[in-house]
C-alpha cells in the first residue's frame, strides 16, 4: 500500500488514518500540534497561528485552525467522531519560535512562547497527554508525524533532523 503525506497549511488541521503520514511546514512562532490515537491509528495536525481565538477581532466565520483554543477542541472532536478514544489520545507538539528579536518587553511581540503556553493548557483542560515536544528557539520547522510509528520527525533550519 503506497502511503501518502497529507500537507496541513497554516492555520489548517486535517485528520489521516495509517498508512498516510501529515506533514506542516513554516512553522515559525506557530505551533503545529499533532494528538493521535495509536490503537485506531488516527491523527489530527493543526498548524496553530495565535493562542487564543479572543484576537480574531470580530471575524464573522472565526476559523477554528488559527487559534490554539479552538484548534485542538476541534481536532479532538473529529479524531472522536472518526473513532479514536478520548481515554488513548496524546499529543506531540513542534514550534513556537521566536523569530525576532524585540528591544521591548511587550508581551504581544511574544507569539511563539505564548503560543506554547496556549496549546499546553488547552491540552491539559481537554486531558489529552502531551508526550514529546521540540518548542522555542529561534528557528523555523517543518514536521511530519508517521500514524504507523507515532513518531514525529522534525526538520529544524540549520540542525540536523530529530524524531521525538
Amino acid at each position: 500500500m503506497i502511503d501518502t503525506v497529507v500537507r496541513v497549511g497554516i492555520a489548517d488541521m486535517k485528520i489521516v488514518k495509517s498508512p498516510d503520514k501529515i506533514r506542516t511546514s513554516g512553522l515559525g512562532s506557530c505551533v503545529g500540534v499533532v494528538v493521535y490515537d495509536k490503537q485506531t491509528n488516527l491523527a489530527g495536525l493543526a498548524h496553530i497561528m495565535l493562542p487564543d481565538s479572543s484576537l480574531s477581532r470580530g471575524e464573522k466565520a472565526i476559523n477554528k485552525a488559527k487559534f490554539a483554543d479552538t484548534a485542538i477542541k476541534e481536532l479532538k472532536r473529529e479524531l472522536i467522531s472518526q473513532g479514536a478514544s478520548n481515554l488513548r489520545l496524546k499529543a506531540k507538539i513542534a514550534g513556537g519560535a521566536q523569530m525576532f528579536h524585540f528591544s521591548s518587553q511587550n508581551d504581544q511581540m511574544r507569539v511563539g512562547p505564548r503560543n506554547i503556553e496556549a496549546v499546553k493548557k488547552e491540552l491539559k483542560s481537554l486531558n489529552i497527554q502531551l508526550v514529546a515536544e521540540d518548542t522555542g528557539g529561534h528557528s523555523g520547522r517543518t514536521i511530519e508525524f508517521d500514524t504507523e510509528t507515532c513518531m514525529l520527525q522534525i526538520k529544524t533550519v540549520y540542525q540536523d533532523i530529530i524524531e521525538i
